[in-house]
């Protein structure tokens, strides 16, 4: 789910970000092999999982992307990063071997694998078709 994050200093790769109370905005949860199954494989609605790492420079660039994508699907798709440094297993298993990589789930399956950095709009279609 979404978390809105107000008037608190805020880390996201590396970069520190200062929001007011006027200024709030919502970030992508974070998971980890821990919750995947229930957050991803066990959800009702479709599901975006940017598979990430904090070394990588695209994947920095998408992450406000990312951020966009789940404030506009929200209640229609979730949308998750999985640090793929800290969560090796869900890599291999789903062998990510460049990143950014994007997976799009529906009903426990991984039904596309987008490489790459790309445009919002090419992540967001396959969510909202499988909404439909």
């Amino acid at each position: 789910m979404l978390k809105e994050v107000i008037a608190v200093p805020l880390l996201i790769n590396g970069i520190v970000y200062k929001l007011t109370a006027k200024e709030g905005i919502f970030m992508a949860e974070q998971i980890d092999d821990l919750n995947f199954d229930d957050k991803v494989l066990k959800a009702d609605k479709p599901v975006l999982v940017d598979f990430w790492a904090a070394w990588c420079g695209p994947c920095r660039q998408m992450g406000p992307v990312i951020d966009e994508i789940a404030k506009e699907m929200e209640g229609t798709a979730d949308v998750y990063k999985l640090n793929i440094d800290e969560n090796p297993f869900l890599a291999r298993k789903f062998g990510i071997s460049s990143i950014p990589s994007f997976g799009v789930f529906n009903k426990g399956e991984l039904v596309q694998m987008l490489v790459g950095a790309r445009p919002k709009k090419s992540l967001m279609d396959p969510l909202k078709e499988l909404a439909n």
